[in-house]
Parts: C-alpha cells; structure tokens; sequence
C-alpha cells in the first residue's frame, strides 16, 4: 500500500496499474462474533466506538465487470451507524444471503463486514469486460450494486431484485485502504475538489436527487414548495440545494438556530427551529398530538403567505411521519428514502384518502440519476457539505457523532489520504466555489 500510495501522492497515477496489490488492506470492520455486544441496550445508548475496528483483511479477488480502488477517502452515512448498532438486524443476513447467489458472490459471506457506503480515490485495477475505466483513473463511487440478470431492472436499476447497498449490503466497502465495486458504480472525480470533499456526497446527494428531483421520485418543479426535514444535516444540505437551485421553496426545518444559520447561508430565507418552537408531535410513545401537526401547519402556512407543502421530503420516519401527511397540501406527495428516528409509521389516513396526497418510497438511486447528481457536484452547481473529517481509525467516533446527531452535513474520513487538502485538479473552480465548499467545515 505504500507504493501505491507513494505513486498517487506523487501523481504517477499511470504507474499504480503495475504496482502489486497487497495481500491485505487495513479496513473498519464489524465482527459476527459481536452481533450481540448491545443485547438489552436502548438504541441511542449502543455506542459504534465499541463495535467499529480497524482491522487487516484480506484482498478480495477481482471479478469480472468489477474494480478494486486505493481508497484516499471515505464517508460515514447512517447506514454505518445501521451496521455498527446491529439494527434493525445485523449484516451478516445481508451478507449470507448475497453469499448463496453465485460462486463470485460467496467472497461477501465472511465472519467480518468491511463497511462504507462512499469513495474517493484512484483505480487500481479492472476485471474482465471493464472498457470505460482504466487503472489511475481518479474516481467516486455511488453505492448501488446491482447484478442486471432480471428484466425488472433494466427499465430502473433500482427495480432489480438482486439490487443492493455496496458496503451495507455487501461486503469490501468504502471505509478501507481498498475497495471492491462494480465497474458501474463508478463516476469522475469531480477536480475541483479535495478527496474527502468528493468522497463525500455520493450516497446522500443521489438519494436526494432521486427522492426531490427525479420523475421517480417527487419529480419536484418551479415554484414548488418544499419541507425539508433536517435541512442541514447529511441528506436535508442536499435537499436544500436541490430545491434552491430548482426554482423551488424550501421551508427548513432545524433543530437549532446554528443549523438555521447554515440553511440560511445556502440561500434558504424560510426556517422553523423545532426545538425553540417546542413542537412535540408525540404525547406519549404512542400517542400522536393532531393538535402539534396543525400548529406547524399554520406555522408553515405563515412562512410561506398561505401554501402547504407541494413535497414534503421526509426522512425522519416515525417522529414525523404523522405530521408530514398532515401538512403536505391536497394533491401533494411525501416522499421517503429513511426512517431514522424508527421504522413503524403513523398516520392519519383520512388526511391521505380524502385529499387525494400520495407517498412515494425512493431508496438511494439508479446509475444515471447518481452521474447526474454528481455531474452538478463537478460543475459547482451543488456543492459538498462536508464539516469534519476524522482519520479511519477513529472511523467509530465518527459514526458515534451521527448516532446522536452531534454533526453537520456529512463526516469524511480519511483512508489512504495522509492531511486533508490534497486531490485538487481544478484550483480556478475551486476558488470560485470556494466559500460555499467550506460552508459546513467547522460546524
């Protein structure tokens, strides 16, 4: 790994192609033996500090239309506070089960889970029928893992029944010196950027351009309005993008007036602090408040001169899910890619039916809406929102940050990189993007 790092560093990029692989790579792993180290912990009170190593494992064979990338940087998605809480279920199902599908594919079904949903960093090698990426090519990888054998997923590869979340679902992911991925997955570099700024919005920025922008998600308009949950946190800073740039209205919906403040910094004008203004949508663990949902209503109607929300991008879940069909507006749509604060969703379904509103589920994104996503990440139109990085060794405290919301935007973590600030190609884009790229950093 040194030499391949050494070239990289030293932008010999054409010579990383004849260096030889490792037989091992240092990566953040769960353990099968630890499956139950939280049994009879609440959630909030399982720490991924205690579950998230950093260990050596071994090279994974290299298969064909496949790739193996040194990975410069990494990020920490929820699916990795997912993975390390061992909830709702513990990998390893995912694992096996993608184990018994193909000889190819029981390289995933081992007693560790190399986990991360997110890259940056450079080709080392491509398998068998892989023409559009050579070794040395600097790249960024979208997380969706897909196989393409069944006709349902060629219309939208999310439809494939054998579609998975890469380093969720799968195994060799991002959070590592090296990587496994299909050839597919993989999508320039945007070169203005460092490599943990680029590593940084893969899976939340195709998630929520799916989920806002895409005609198979709320396929969102001029003019729309739009309630975004957790504006300024990893998916809701996207969201937020999305809707500005698009001609939309966001209404923000915060949880502190520092996180209104990062809202208002990317342009949004209209913001409800949940927190200062005490809306509790719950009395109890299981009794909503119809009451709370018309106050925000009225409050939303107030912000906006008297519209409800077109869309209510939602993600939350079981917080919040009553109130967002609540307050969508007749005709309007909810839709949802997560489900954060719980899975079981509560509704009142006359609110639905009888006002003619839809919801949508989006789960992350097919091929082409995340190289659209990221297109607009290259050309500075949507920036990342990155606001700390960590080194991988303390890739736990990291996901520990997200666990209990104590972050910003998104955490990066850098992998092979040595310092942050190295990967830029591009230094004229960069500094004119300059400070919406530092937006978060700090935060």
């Amino acid at each position: 790994m040194r030499k391949i790092l050494d070239a990289i560093l030293a932008d010999d990029l054409a010579a990383v192609g004849s260096l030889p692989l490792p037989s091992t790579y240092r990566g953040v792993t769960v353990r099968a033996d630890e499956v139950e180290m939280f049994a009879g912990q609440s959630t909030q009170d399982k720490d991924p500090r205690r579950s998230l190593h950093v260990d050596d494992v071994a090279t994974p064979e290299l298969g064909p239309g496949e790739a193996l990338v040194a990975v410069m940087a990494s990020a920490v998605n929820y699916n990795t506070v997912w993975t390390s809480i061992f909830e709702p279920m513990d990998t390893f199902g995912f694992l096996r089960r993608y184990g018994k599908t193909s000889p190819l594919a029981q390289r995933h079904d081992l007693p560790y889970h190399v986990v991360g949903s997110d890259l940056a960093g450079v080709v080392l090698r491509t398998g068998p029928g892989v023409n559009a990426w050579q070794p040395g090519d600097e790249v960024v990888a979208h997380c969706l893992n897909v196989e393409l054998e069944h006709p349902d997923g060629h219309a939208d590869t999310m439809l494939d029944p054998e579609q998975r979340i890469w380093g969720f679902e799968t195994n060799f992911g991002g959070l590592a010196e090296l990587a496994l991925v299909k050839s597919n997955q993989l999508m320039p570099k945007p070169n203005h950027l460092t490599w943990e700024e680029a590593a940084c919005p893969g899976l939340v920025n195709s998630t929520a351009y799916r989920q806002l922008v895409s005609r198979n998600g709320a396929d969102m308009k001029q003019g729309d309005t739009v309630l975004i949950w957790g504006a300024s946190g990893g998916l809701g800073s996207y969201a937020t993008q999305f809707a500005l740039n698009g001609g939309a209205t966001p209404v923000c919906v915060v949880g502190s007036e520092q996180k209104a403040e990062i809202c208002r910094q990317m342009g949004a004008e209209l913001i409800i602090d949940r927190n200062a203004e005490g809306y509790k949508f719950w009395k109890d663990e299981v009794t909503q408040d119809p009451k709370e949902w018309k106050r925000f209503g009225a409050r939303i109607r107030e912000l906006t001169g008297g519209d409800d929300p077109d869309i209510v991008f939602e993600h939350p879940g079981q917080e919040t899910f009553g109130a967002s069909v609540y307050v969508a507006r007749k005709g309007g749509t909810i839709v949802t890619c997560a489900s954060t604060s719980g899975f079981l969703h509560q509704y009142d379904n006359r609110y639905l039916w009888m006002n003619l509103k839809r919801i949508i589920g989006s789960h992350f994104a097919n091929y082409r809406e995340a190289w659209e996503a990221n297109r607009l990440i290259a050309k500075g139109k949507i920036h990342p929102t990155l606001s700390s990085v960590y080194p991988m060794e303390q890739t736990g405290q990291a996901a520990y940050d997200v666990h209990r919301n104590a972050h910003q935007g998104k955490v990066g973590v850098l992998c092979l990189a040595p310092e942050e600030g190295l990967g830029v190609r591009d230094p004229e884009l960069r500094e004119r993007h300059l400070a919406a790229i530092n937006r978060f950093r700090g935060v």
